[in-house]
């Protein structure tokens, strides 16, 4: 067995196991609190009536102008997902995740592109340093183009004491009944890859600020 094949065993072994110890509802709201799971969040309006709805949420110890450009910099191609380089990987995405805030990955505007993978993209529309991000569109699936509609929204909330809640959350709507086979084990590779990612903007903001001295000057 190849090490790829090895690494790719043990990752799904880990997905099923973590699936079991959390059950469904504890993977779609990781780190949320009852309001945050129920509030209305920026980008909601995108996808009407989803099917399945995942918020998810960490406390960082900076404030929001200092977590702010380690989300605008996310995306393939730029600062990555800080999450697990090897998933991700796996599947061809070449991502890279970055330890340091880019300038040249700060402009960030609505109807811009942000993407996945080098063929997938979600367009940006929502922009705000302020408060959130938030990407939308549909995920294309092979040659069967998009199977559902989806957003993505990054808010962040002040947490008091100079502190900020980050909160991830997804709306899926299925444009078929049968994607929901497919969105549902998708979603728990989702939980894994998110609180990662959660993780990973906290300790980075919390290291090394946006201050201008921490500020890499190219890609």
């Amino acid at each position: 067995m190849t090490t790829r094949r090895r690494a790719l065993t043990v990752c799904l072994v880990a997905l099923v196991a973590t699936t079991a110890a959390f059950g469904r509802s504890k993977l779609l709201r990781w780190g949320a609190t009852d309001d945050e799971v129920g509030e209305h969040l920026p980008g909601d309006d995108l996808v009407a009536d989803p099917h399945l709805v995942a918020t998810r949420a960490i406390t960082i110890h900076r404030p929001a102008r200092d977590v702010w450009p380690w989300v605008a910099q996310l995306g393939h191609g730029k600062a990555g997902f800080y999450s697990y380089d090897v998933l991700e990987n796996l599947v061809g995405c070449h991502i890279h995740n970055a330890n340091r805030i880019v300038p040249a990955w700060q402009e960030i505007r609505v109807g811009d592109d942000v993407r996945l993978a080098p063929e997938v993209r979600l367009d940006v529309r929502i922009a705000d340093p302020s408060g959130a991000l938030v990407l939308g569109g549909g995920v294309p699936m092979g040659n069967a183009g998009p199977l559902f509609d989806f957003s993505w929204a990054f808010a962040l909330r002040d947490a008091g004491e100079g502190g900020t809640r980050l909160l991830i959350r997804e709306r899926y709507r299925y444009l078929h009944p049968w994607v929901r086979l497919m969105v549902e084990p998708v979603e728990v590779v989702s939980f894994v890859m998110t609180q990662k990612m959660l993780r990973g903007i906290r300790d980075r903001a919390e290291a090394t600020g946006s201050s201008p001295q921490n500020a890499a000057t190219s890609p």
